[in-house]
């Protein structure tokens, strides 16, 4: 397993076909890899889940009950 570095740059930028990111470590070379629109939405929902501790489940929507 590879080492874990801490985050240096970080930079993300939409292209026709979705979207682009930079990241590099500390002391380590950049990496561009190209993420698609569906990517994006998963990378944003598992982003969501680790700072919340909340998994949405889909199709679920908050209802009143006194309706």
């Amino acid at each position: 397993m590879a080492k874990l570095q801490p985050l240096e740059t970080f930079s993300l930028q939409e292209t026709e076909d979705g979207y682009r990111l930079l990241v590099s470590a500390v002391g380590g070379e950049a990496i561009y890899v190209s993420i698609t629109s569906e990517q994006m939405d998963e990378i944003i929902d598992s982003l969501d889940t680790a700072l919340t501790g909340e998994e949405e489940t889909s199709g679920e929507e908050d209802f009143d009950d006194a309706d």
